[in-house]
């Protein structure tokens, strides 16, 4: 049977890599994107939802307004029109009386 061989030995004079810091700035590196994506996507949301909320509102004041606007033509038209309707009354009132019927 033979044996393994003996793993070589460290020398005490040899610099070691410096991955560790390398590691760790490539993990704090990863996990500063992966925060920094879940805070902008929970902002993005948000942002989406009150811009859907004001474009809501949006909609139900330009519907309030463009109702105020036609109440206002069709109030005007009613005018105009009872108005005629009191003219053509009181020629027909100045004429019964002059006739005293």
């Amino acid at each position: 049977m033979t044996a393994p061989a003996p793993a070589p030995e460290a020398q005490p004079n040899q610099a070691r890599p410096k991955s560790g810091i390398v590691r760790r700035i490539a993990g704090a590196t990863v996990l500063a994107v992966l925060v920094f994506g879940l805070l902008w996507y929970t902002v993005f949301n948000a942002v989406t939802a009150a811009l859907v909320a004001s474009g809501g509102t949006v909609v139900l004041l330009a519907g309030a307004s463009a109702s105020d606007t036609l109440e206002t033509v069709f109030e005007m038209i009613a005018n105009v029109l009872l108005g005629i309707l009191a003219a053509i009354a009181a020629v027909f009132a100045a004429i019964m009386s002059f006739f005293d019927w």
